[in-house]
């Protein structure tokens, strides 16, 4: 055996695989795309026993190597070439130990492939309290492979796991047994004459789904037509009898290796549950009043751990001009560097709140619960059950939710789906709403327990989602498609969350958010303090010139302020400050001014750098002596013309409406065009969505001013 062997994980949805993906490969694991194609695969490193070395793949969950959707695909394109890069050596497949018969349907399938197989029971501790026994020798016996019983939840069975792989010989061929060669004899003899190989099973799954392989040339994919043609090879119907054959096949495996022991079975509960939070009145309250309590949570529960990093950024700051040289680089690092990243800092604590509910949803299998609630609603709208996962997903970032659409049968459905989840609001927004909500709102307790804070933020939450469907109801009469879409899903059984799996997803999701925010925020904030420091010489020099003659004329009113006007006025004839009166013409019916203008540019590299630039140009607005938290100086600036405050209700609302509804980045417009292969989707997207933030605010602002 080679010291380096290549290990696929393959399995249904739901049993478990990524989990014990996670087990096996720990920290030492990378996501990439599959060689050419646009699905996430994951790759981790393992040491077996003898200290011999794996590479480990996690393939895309799937119930039969018949793909229903591009994900699904991407199993038989890697099992079947062995020139893929990711053809692997030996197969584990993990099968759900509570419903073996059918999860060993898709086991059949690979071992007539010709794979190394190791067969994983996972879930074995459910299945004795649900009161299925297997036997685990017996089964091993009559497959004729290792049969290992886990309990990735628990982190059992690994070890002999590990052990199982190390001793598998990967030059081995298995197969299942079930002879498939009675199916299509005279078509599958042609293939194997033609491809020189020996495998029947190999043979008929070409002649079913060869057009995704590109290992073939286009000769041989006419040679497979024209063999399909004239042997009458009728696809659905052979995959239908194929299926048939299997577990019947199966059942004579089964008889005596799986035994019901009698003990009480936990399914009435489950199915008490489900009859609640799946009800059509009862499901929707409760679903509402989960999302309430997070949102309500992620105000209540922050506050405390927020003002701390934001009071600290202060000291830091104040401590830094107090103890720094002056000058350019100081300047830099603190009213530049310093205060964009504090801008992004301080909502760690939203952030790990908002992932860690999202992660118990996830874990408890209650999340699969509103996909499967939402799908009648969903279809009126144009979009299926399946696209409630990418909106929900949306909640984090759209980029993953917008390439996780890729599991949506139909195109239609599919191309609404993409469309309209860049409308539900990400936790890039989070950091906007909360501050301008914090801004506006006042931080009081409603009735005692609700938040109005809390209150507001699910409000915006809520219009961008009932947004995102009314959109989905107009594409849906625009764009035309004659498939039919349809909705299988399987509903997990109901778990306690794994804490440990909550921390790691906060504890991820937290370092991201810094660092990839981060970068963008710092090299943002550093070319923002730059155009916001600097402009045209001779207008600085006229600045200048003036508050010289003001300090000269010793005026003890003017001098008192004098740093600080002259500041704002070097700020404004800076080339930020150009570029934001420049643009200030069609953002001032929105109720934005220059200053607002400009972090409207520069968020569109990433949402979060709204508030960093707003901290950017108010610490170079407010002048070296003046050191203060970024809501404090957006709170007290004023409008030069009116005297008023910058940041009223209508203002705040309005821009919150903008940020509701406009693209988010531009990553999303890129993923957008490399999921759709065309530049036609995201400029449609980006325009209407564009047009729509503007409408929204303007309507708002005038409205409420």
């Amino acid at each position: 055996m080679a010291k380096d062997i290549k290990i696929a994980l393959v399995g249904n949805p739901n049993t478990g695989k990524s989990t014990l993906f996670n087990l096996l490969t720990g920290l030492n694991q990378k996501i990439g795309n599959f060689p050419g194609i646009t699905v996430d695969k994951k790759l981790g490193y393992c040491k077996l026993a003898e200290n011999k070395q794996a590479e480990i793949i996690d393939l895309p969950g799937t119930y039969s190597l018949y793909p229903k959707s591009k994900d699904e695909s991407i199993v038989f394109q890697v099992l079947a070439d062995k020139n893929n890069p990711s053809h692997p050596d030996i197969v584990v497949l993990v099968a759900d130990a509570t419903n073996l018969r059918r999860n060993l349907l898709l086991y059949s399938q690979v071992a007539d492939l010709g794979l190394p197989v190791v067969l994983v029971l996972n879930m074995t501790d459910m299945a004795k309290k649900e009161g299925i026994d297997v036997d685990i020798n017996k089964l091993s016996e009559r497959l004729g492979i290792q049969v290992v019983a886990i309990s990735a939840r628990s982190n059992s069975g690994i070890d002999q796991l590990k052990t199982a792989i190390a001793n598998t010989t990967p030059i081995a061929t298995q197969t299942s047994g079930a002879d498939m060669h009675m199916l299509a004899p005279e078509s599958i003899d042609l293939v194997k004459s033609h491809l020189k190989i020996d495998n029947d099973y190999l043979a008929l799954q070409l002649l079913h789904q060869h057009q995704p392989l590109n290992i073939f040339s286009a000769q041989d994919h006419s040679v497979f037509e024209k063999i399909k043609s004239s042997h009458n090879f009728e696809s659905s119907k052979l995959q239908a009898a194929e299926t048939i054959a299997r577990y019947r096949y199966l059942g004579t495996v089964l008889s005596g290796v799986i035994e019901d022991t009698g003990a009480v079975r936990k399914f009435a509960f489950s199915d008490k549950l489900d009859a609640v939070l799946t009800n059509k009145f009862w499901g929707f309250l409760i679903f509402i009043a989960i999302l309430f309590f997070i949102f309500n949570s992620i105000f209540s529960w922050s506050s405390y751990p927020m003002e701390l990093i934001e009071y600290s950024f202060v000291w830091l700051t104040e401590f830094g001009h107090q103890h720094l040289p002056e000058g350019i680089l100081t300047n830099l690092l603190l009213d530049g560097v310093v205060a964009g990243l504090g801008g992004v800092v301080i909502f760690i604590p939203q952030i790990a709140i908002l992932f860690a509910f999202i992660s118990i949803l996830e874990d408890t299998g209650y999340m699969a619960r509103v996909t499967f609630m939402m799908d009648k609603i969903m279809r009126k709208f144009g979009l299926s059950g399946k696209s409630v996962v990418p909106m929900i997903g949306s909640l984090a970032c759209a980029v993953p939710s917008i390439m996780s659409a890729r599991n949506i049968e139909s195109w239609k459905d599919r191309i609404i789906t993409i469309m309209v989840v860049p409308l539900v609001s990400c936790s890039a927004r989070l950091p906007v709403y909360t501050l301008l909500i914090s801004l506006v709102v006042p931080e009081k307790m409603v009735w005692g327990f609700i938040n109005l804070q809390g209150l507001t933020l699910m409000g915006m939450y809520l219009i961008s989602i009932f947004a995102a469907v009314i959109v989905a109801f107009i594409m849906k009469v625009i764009i035309k498609a004659k498939e039919r879409s349809y909705f299988i899903m399987e509903l997990p059984v109901y778990r306690m969350p794994r804490w440990t799996n909550v921390l790691y997803t906060m504890y991820e999701k937290s370092k991201t958010f810094v660092f990839e925010a981060g970068k963008v925020i710092i090299a943002i904030s550093i070319i923002l303090w730059v155009l916001a420091s600097y402009g045209p010489s001779d207008r600085f020099e006229n600045i200048d010139k003036k508050y010289a003659a003001i300090e000269a004329q010793k005026d003890s009113v003017q001098i008192s302020t004098l740093e600080r006007d002259r500041s704002a006025e070097k700020l404004e004839n800076s080339y930020a400050g150009i570029l934001g009166h420049v643009i200030e013409p069609a953002i001032k019916p929105l109720g934005f001014d220059w200053k607002i203008g400009i972090a409207l540019i520069t968020s569109f590299a990433a949402r979060e750098a709204f508030v960093g630039t707003m901290a950017t140009i108010y610490s170079v607005d407010g002048g070296d002596e003046e050191v203060a938290t970024i809501r404090n100086k957006m709170r007290g600036a004023t409008n030069p013309d009116t005297g008023l405050p910058v940041f009223t209700f209508a203002t705040a609302f309005s821009l919150m409406l903008f940020y509701a509804f406009a693209m988010q980045c531009m990553s999303t417009v890129a993923v957008v065009f490399r999921e759709t292969k065309s530049w036609k989707w995201p400029v449609i997207q980006l325009v209407y969505m564009t047009a729509m933030a503007y409408v929204a605010s303007l309507i708002a602002y005038q409205l409420l001013k």
